[in-house]
């Protein structure tokens, strides 16, 4: 048995998109308005009028966390139709600028682009985070952070299958996950260090929150302004994995959803056994992300115990290898499989190109084959 149970959590950041430009929207303020009779406190606005976050309710598990995927994304589908826009799942917009979006009201929102200025303004991208039951006991903290450390070298690879934003300005940016580059010029994001327990933990947040870099109001229990792609969220005992784009299909979200979770219990069960994953700097991890960022499924993995490079589905096999029983004991087989469709057929960044220059290729010009990429992800956002 599986302890804790690692109910799952979804939140993804979704797009509001002009059905006739295909361009963003900043149209937040009436689809939260109406939203809310829907979603309650599950929907909330972002820092862009353009962007719409949606939380999906605790789940039991991976059954359980796809029909409440597809009913929110069908859903929120169904209300920004009724007000006359749409709702695109990936983590950059083709050819929208930031430079024309326009800021959420409130004052949260405020202080941000106060502080960040234009690399707060320049935040018009996408993504998924899952959120793993703990607990709030202080055992379950001392957990999740022993969990965290180890989990920190999977980042990586579970951002080089979720790729989904080689888009940006209307440019191809050579990048599977252009996303990555935007979010990182943010202070306090990336690949955390590791902690040698919850005290050392609340010692660092603390000191952020003395210094004043959590803005304001910010408290241990809820510490805003940390975007690392892993984090503890204390108040409601999660580990929150930050680091995918959102995923265009839902297919695709499960399947990351579904890795996430099983190596979690992989190195709970490593750790019943007095057991773990070997322990890594920070630094080195990053060049992994790069790969990741860069190549997507495409690209290589450093294994830095062998010091040699392996593929991107390689390496997923050997980690769903060493996963073992935890699978089927999860229910997490159907999902599991999905990743050799995402190998074969590449992941949402992938296909993103591949119709970019097929439009190409039958005389469209650039903006013409840019809004076929945007019909592309509308398309297969919303399941049908």
């Amino acid at each position: 048995m599986i302890t804790p149970s690692l109910t799952i959590g979804i939140e993804e950041e979704y797009m509001i998109i002009d059905p006739e430009t295909r361009g963003l929207a900043s149209y937040v303020a009436p689809m939260l308005e109406q939203g809310k009779v829907v979603f309650g406190d599950q929907v909330k606005a972002e820092f862009m009028q353009s962007q719409i976050e949606i939380a999906g309710p605790v789940c039991t598990d991976l059954a359980h966390a796809r029909a409440e995927l597809i009913r929110l994304r069908q859903t929120m589908g169904q209300v920004a139709t009724q007000n006359g826009k749409r709702i695109a799942a990936a983590a950059t917009h083709p050819f929208s600028s930031w430079k024309e979006q326009t800021i959420s009201p409130g004052e949260r929102y405020a202080d941000l682009h106060s502080d960040m200025q234009d690399v707060a303004r320049r935040l018009v991208i996408f993504g998924m985070h899952v959120h793993l039951g703990f607990g709030t006991s202080a055992e379950a903290r001392a957990l999740t952070i022993d969990i965290l450390n180890q989990m920190r070298y999977f980042l990586p690879h579970i951002l080089a299958i979720s790729t989904s934003s080689p888009f940006w300005h209307g440019r191809e940016t050579g990048l599977k996950s252009y996303r990555t580059v935007v979010f990182e010029s943010l202070p306090r994001t990336g690949i955390p260090p590791t902690f040698e327990s919850y005290d050392d933990y609340e010692r660092m947040i603390g000191l952020f929150a003395r210094v004043g870099a959590l803005g304001r109001a910010v408290t241990i229990e809820n510490p805003a302004r940390i975007w690392w792609d892993i984090r503890p969220n204390p108040r409601i005992g999660t580990l929150e994995i930050r680091v995918a784009d959102i995923c265009t299909t839902v297919d695709e979200a499960m399947c990351v959803t579904a890795l996430i979770q099983c190596v979690a219990a992989m190195l709970l069960r490593l750790r019943q056994t007095n057991q773990s994953w070997r322990l890594y700097r920070s630094e080195l991890l990053h060049e992994n992300k790069w790969r990741a960022a860069r190549y997507g499924i495409e690209g290589h993995m450093v294994d830095f115990g062998r010091e040699v490079t392996v593929t991107v589905p390689d390496v997923w096999r050997e980690i769903i290898g060493l996963c073992g029983d935890v699978i089927d004991e999860l229910g997490a087989r159907r999902d599991i499989d999905y990743l050799e469709t995402i190998f074969r057929e590449g992941t949402s960044a992938d296909r993103q190109l591949a119709t970019y220059q097929r439009a190409i290729e039958q005389g469209h010009n650039t903006e013409s084959a840019l809004v076929a990429v945007m019909d592309q992800v509308l398309t297969e956002t919303v399941p049908q």
